[in-house]
């Protein structure tokens, strides 16, 4: 549905977007996540015409969206981060209008109209002004323009943005209702939110394309293949004797739980081609110890987003610096076997010497076009 080629987005001799290259398969829900500065929005802007690449290109089901801009840009539903509402306007006025400027027939604006309020339900809002509606509602609305015409592609920047908890689930749930039958790209900062609604993942950072897959996929090429997750009610140098006492481990870390007193999590890693869960389930049953939690190792999306992001290493900044007491992570190498290093290498650079870019609206193909705002 849609092919991205070398998408490349410059101001001066900044890179905000670099060299961009992907395809959106019709029929799924994609997220779109990056830090604030990674240049979605910009990427965004590019994607739907609204701002031009100084160099690639974007095509929508076969039409350059440039070159063929029209024909592209009927097969797209955009929503930006700010809704395009007219607040002295109706629900009801304001599709109308939206209707008209789409070029819908005016024989099919009326039907066109009331179908999407029912889809995002507003329509007994339908005579409110926009401004005396609250956030989720205008969101709503935001939504209900992306959808007339019928287009296949819809394009939600932040859609959840602001609103509150119970406003969020609803979007939520609206955008899961309508990825049934169209492709969604929703961009968010909310990670919770990509992980609930989207089955592919696409993380920008610096402008670059770091990760596009299932999140099963990424999850799985993003977590140690040898780790082991456990939660134990226990005391630390029970853990460690046991540990140590088990063929195949090679390190391991002991970080306190914040469930209750006495119970601790720990972290393991094991040779390739080890599985010693039964091992370590009967080995702590016989100094009755509780096992709470025995499993392969899953990093959750947030710990993945900081891994490619570059943000992880905030939390190993007092690596080698604890004291082994109960509130900070002990790490430990067992002197069994031949093992001569049990240390998980650092996996993260803390070379970020560009910082956040954040360019002003507007721009032609060339490459003297103003600063835009990008997240």
């Amino acid at each position: 549905m849609i092919e991205v080629r070398n998408l490349t987005k410059k101001y001066g001799g900044n890179t905000v977007v670099n060299h961009l290259t992907f395809t959106i398969e019709p029929g799924r829900i994609y997220g779109f996540l990056g830090p604030n500065g990674a240049g979605k929005s910009t990427t965004m802007n590019m994607i739907t015409g609204c701002l031009a690449p100084t160099e690639g290109q974007v095509l929508i089901n076969g039409h350059d969206i440039f070159d063929d801009a029209l024909a592209a840009k009927r097969c797209i539903g955009y929503l930006p981060e700010n809704p395009p509402v007219y607040p002295d306007m109706t629900p009801e006025e304001y599709l109308r209008f939206v209707a008209e400027a789409k070029g819908i027939k005016p024989s099919a604006v009326f039907e066109e109209v009331y179908r999407v309020m029912e889809e995002t339900d507003i329509t007994d809002m339908k005579d409110r002004l926009i401004k005396n509606l609250s956030k989720g509602y205008r969101q709503r609305v935001g939504i209900a323009q992306a959808m007339l015409g019928e287009p296949k592609l819809i394009i939600l920047d932040e859609p959840t943005v602001g609103l509150d908890p119970r406003q969020i689930s609803g979007i939520r749930e609206l955008i899961a209702k309508l990825g049934q039958s169209r492709t969604i790209i929703l961009s968010s900062h909310i990670l919770a939110e990509v992980s609930a609604v989207c089955d592919h993942v696409m993380i920008i950072n610096r402008g670059n394309l770091v990760a596009s897959d299932t999140l099963e996929n990424i999850r799985r090429d993003n977590t140690p293949e040898n780790r082991i997750s456990m939660t134990v009610r226990a005391n630390p140098d029970g853990i460690d004797s046991i540990l140590r006492s088990i063929p195949g481990v090679i390190g391991y870390e002991i970080s306190a739980d914040p469930e209750g007193d006495n119970i601790y999590g720990v972290e393991i890693d094991t040779e390739s081609n080890t599985d010693i869960r039964e091992k370590l389930f009967f080995a702590f049953a016989q100094k009755n110890f509780a096992v709470r939690k025995l499993a392969k190792a899953e990093l959750s999306l947030e710990e993945i987003f900081f891994r490619l992001t570059d943000a992880s290493n905030v939390y190993d900044e007092e690596d080698g610096e604890n004291d082994g007491g109960e509130d900070e992570e002990v790490h430990h190498t067992p002197d069994h076997d031949d093992h001569d290093d049990g240390e998980e290498p650092d996996t993260d650079d803390d070379d970020d010497d560009g910082g956040d870019y954040v360019p002003l609206f507007g721009g032609k193909r060339d490459d003297d076009e103003e600063e835009e705002d990008d997240e």
